[in-house]
């Protein structure tokens, strides 16, 4: 059996810089027709001189593929102007609280700051992605975070905010409570709980944050996943470090899945009898929440076994060496 997908999309990935984009970047762009790029990086992505250095690298790395990064800023304090000057060159701007995940240091400490500046997006019609954890309970982190979602999503109306990698049914329910919100939901909170992470032997390359949470999570997860639920659509977050920073003391925390994340999803829909519904997930969904028109891309699946490779440089991928159902044509 093969299935063709119609340039298929990542709403959220990690790219880093130098070599490591070097590595990377190529092996998203074989089979995604684009992806919006986080900005997370030392210094962070926060002025446009930086934003378009970095899509030049970005497109050198991808050079001879079909792909457009969709480029993000990193939230701080903006101005009216430098925000007139980057519209027509982001896509989104990306608020992390300060310190809740890798390189987010620079980002909020107190949601008041903040009103100015997403008053303007809103005004503008830049959209808003946030990572939304608190720094309680790790179990409990994003569920505590919904809150400020309801905040910002009452405060700001015509504001388009997505709740990045959610991993709880809460933020599922959430969805259909507020017209604004939207989310991005990642090819591993599809499949993992914080069983397969750290239930037996700790498995570091399924470390990741917001951290895998229960079955009954990821089974909401993944129900409004295989329904195409119109709010929701894939973001793989996939974040490569070396493998020296994943088998150590102090474990980096990121699953790296980009070279096998549509194989993935399309074994994952069709033991669930979904496949019809795979299209709206990786594309349609993104398309309509972001108003972007990807470049053509056909990407053809086959139901043919495929195993996972033991590394890609220096980088371990998601179930490396298991096998797969399902494997991408050429």
């Amino acid at each position: 059996m093969k299935i063709k997908l119609k340039s298929p999309l990542d709403m959220h990935l990690h790219l880093r810089e130098g070599e490591m984009l070097k590595l990377v970047a190529p092996l998203t762009a074989q089979t995604f027709a684009g992806a919006i790029i986080m900005p997370n990086l030392v210094p962070p992505v926060d002025n446009l001189p930086r934003l378009l250095a970095y899509r030049e690298e970005i497109l050198a790395a991808t050079a001879g593929e079909v792909f457009e990064p969709y480029m993000t800023l990193f939230f701080r304090n903006y101005t009216r102007e430098e925000l007139e000057a980057a519209r027509e060159h982001i896509t989104a701007i990306k608020l992390y609280p300060a310190g809740i995940t890798t390189n987010s240091e620079g980002g909020v400490k107190e949601l008041a700051d903040a009103e100015a500046t997403l008053a303007l997006m809103e005004e503008l019609g830049i959209p808003l992605l946030v990572h939304g954890e608190t720094n309680g309970f790790v179990m409990d982190r994003e569920r505590e975070f919904l809150s400020v979602y309801e905040q910002i999503a009452t405060k700001f109306p015509r504001l388009k905010i997505v709740m990045e990698h959610i991993t709880t049914a809460h933020a599922v329910d959430l969805l259909d409570r507020f017209e604004n919100l939207h989310a991005t939901v990642t090819a591993h909170h599809l499949i993992i709980t914080l069983d397969d992470v750290a239930g037996g032997m700790l498995n570091p390359h399924l470390f990741c944050k917001p951290i895998a949470k229960r079955p009954t999570d990821r089974d909401a997860l993944l129900a409004a996943a295989l329904r195409a639920h119109p709010k929701l659509s894939l973001g793989t977050d996939s974040a490569p470090h070396p493998q020296h920073k994943k088998e150590c003391c102090g474990c980096a925390a990121g699953v790296f899945t980009a070279p096998i994340t549509l194989a993935l999803m399309a074994d994952l829909f069709a033991k669930h009898d979904a496949l019809d519904k795979l299209q709206a997930f990786v594309s349609g969904n993104a398309q309509q929440i972001y108003g972007v028109t990807p470049p053509e891309k056909i990407v053809t699946l086959r139901d043919t076994a495929m195993t996972i490779p033991a590394s890609y440089g220096d980088v371990i991928p998601m179930w490396a060496g298991k096998q797969l159902g399902w494997s991408v044509v050429g």
